[in-house]
C-alpha cells in the first residue's frame, strides 16, 4: 500500500520508443528536404504515430479502467498539459520574431518593402477571413461541448465536438486551397519563408487538435467522460483554443497587416 498520492507508473518502453521515431522523423525531413529520399521520415512518421498511439493507449487504461489517476494526479496531468502549451507558445514566438524583424526594417535585397518586390499578396479578406471565421466557431462548438459534459447532456456534446471537428477539417482543406492557388512558394524571399512556415505549422497543430478531438468524441461515445473525469477532453480544448488564438495572432499580423 503507497502512503502517498502519486502514481509509480509502470516500466514502459514508448517514451524511449517515441524519443527514437521522433528524431528519426526529423532527420529524415532534413534528408527530404536535401532531396536525398523520403524513406527515413516516411518510416519515422509511422513509427510516431504507433508508439503515440499505444502510449496513449496505456494512459486511458490507466486512468479509465484501473482508475489510478487520483486528484492530485489529474492535478498534475493539468500543469502538465499547460507547459506544454507555453512551450507552444514560445515555439510560435520564434516564428513571430523572424517576421517582425524581416518586415518592420525590410532589406535592400526585399526593395526595401514589405512585402517584397515581384511578389504578389493574398486578399486578406478572401479565404484568410473565411478560415478565421471557421477557427472561431470552433472555439464556441468546443466551449459549448465543455459546459454539455458539466451539465450531464451528452448528446450535445457529440453534436458539438463533431461540429468541432467538421470546422477543423474544412479550415484545412481551404489552407491546402490556398496553397495551391498562392502565387509565391516558400522559396520566395523571407516573405515566402515565413508564411509558409508559420501557417504551415499552425495548419499541422489544426490537424494534430482535429485529430485530439476526435479520440475525444470516440472517448466520449463509450462514456468515459463525465463531470468529475474528462482530462482528455479539456486538454484537447485548451490545445483548440490555443490553436485558435495564434490563427488570430496570424490573420492579423500576415494577412491583414503584412501583405
Amino acid at each position: 500500500m503507497n502512503n502517498h498520492q502519486y502514481h509509480m507508473v509502470n516500466n514502459s518502453p514508448w517514451p524511449i520508443m517515441t524519443s527514437i521515431s521522433m528524431f528519426s522523423l526529423t532527420t529524415g525531413a532534413v534528408m527530404f528536404m536535401h532531396k536525398i529520399n523520403k524513406n527515413t521520415m516516411m518510416l519515422g512518421l509511422l513509427a510516431t504515430i504507433l508508439c503515440s498511439y499505444q502510449w496513449w493507449r496505456d494512459i486511458i487504461r490507466e486512468s479509465t479502467f484501473q482508475g489510478i489517476h487520483n486528484k492530485k494526479i489529474m492535478n498534475m496531468m493539468k500543469w502538465g498539459m499547460m507547459l506544454f502549451i507555453l512551450s507552444e507558445v514560445l515555439f510560435f514566438t520564434s516564428f513571430f520574431w523572424a517576421f517582425f524583424h524581416a518586415s518592420l526594417a525590410p532589406s535592400v535585397e526585399l526593395g526595401m518593402k514589405w512585402p517584397p518586390m515581384g511578389i504578389n499578396s493574398m486578399n486578406e479578406m478572401n479565404i484568410p477571413l473565411l478560415n478565421t471565421i471557421i477557427l472561431l466557431t470552433s472555439g464556441i462548438s468546443i466551449t459549448w461541448a465543455h459546459h454539455s459534459i458539466l451539465l450531464k447532456k451528452f448528446n450535445q456534446t457529440l453534436k458539438s465536438m463533431l461540429l468541432t471537428i467538421m470546422l477543423g477539417i474544412y479550415f484545412t482543406m481551404l489552407q491546402l486551397y490556398e496553397y495551391m492557388e498562392s502565387s509565391f512558394t516558400i522559396a520566395d524571399s523571407v516573405f515566402g519563408s515565413t508564411f509558409f512556415m508559420m501557417t504551415g505549422f499552425h495548419g499541422i497543430h489544426v490537424l494534430v487538435g482535429t485529430i485530439f478531438i476526435l479520440v475525444s468524441t470516440m472517448r466520449m461515445k463509450k462514456l468515459h467522460f463525465s463531470q468529475n473525469h474528462m482530462i482528455g477532453f479539456e486538454a484537447a480544448a485548451w490545445y483548440w483554443h490555443f490553436v485558435d488564438v495564434v490563427w488570430l495572432m496570424l490573420y492579423l499580423s500576415i494577412y491583414w497587416w503584412g501583405m
